[in-house]
């Protein structure tokens, strides 16, 4: 995975927890329909508009709430990476997980308006609005999340690793 990413923002308030980005009811259905639901309550339409390499700004507390899913859906619908002042921890666990980049960057919600382009350094927890020249710099991950990133995420790199037999495996029969 690379670890550059450049694409357009769409900013978001404080305070956007997992309900809003991806509603409950949303879970009983097929993976591939779930993207098409994110955000409908406080941005309808908004899913058609995202385009492949899109980056999500954030406020403060993004991603509070469950432990669904939510980073993958992102992810599903083409996101490269969230960016927000501070994210919940359990959204954070669950974007490493996946593979989806996020980071916690203070002063990004004020740097960035609505259809600016931002090259993204998750590995160096960097974020530059290319319309502004603004540099912003939050915490570097920890070397073995950077690793699980790189791996394509939790189960890829257990798989990887022989700690977890890919999915889809039997054992020989007897």
């Amino acid at each position: 995975m690379n670890h550059i990413i450049q694409g357009r923002v769409w900013c978001v308030g404080d305070n956007i927890d997992t309900d809003l980005i991806l509603p409950i009811d949303v879970l009983q259905m097929p993976r591939a329909e779930r993207p098409r639901h994110m955000f409908r309550a406080n941005r309808p339409g908004w899913v058609q508009e995202v385009k492949p390499g899109d980056i999500l700004i954030g406020g403060r507390n993004f991603g509070m709430g469950s432990g669904r899913p939510a980073a993958q859906a992102m992810k599903d619908l083409g996101l490269s990476c969230v960016v927000a002042e501070t994210l919940n921890g359990l959204f954070f666990r669950n974007s490493i997980n996946f593979a989806f980049p996020a980071l916690e960057i203070q002063g990004v919600s004020d740097a960035f308006q609505e259809g600016d382009e931002a090259q993204v350094d998750w590995v160096a927890a960097t974020i530059t609005n290319l319309r502004t020249g603004a540099i912003l710099t939050g915490e570097r991950w920890p070397e073995l999340m950077q690793q699980c990133m790189s791996a394509g995420g939790l189960v890829e790199q257990l798989e990887a690793a022989g700690m977890l037999h890919p999915l889809g495996w039997s054992p020989a029969p007897l």
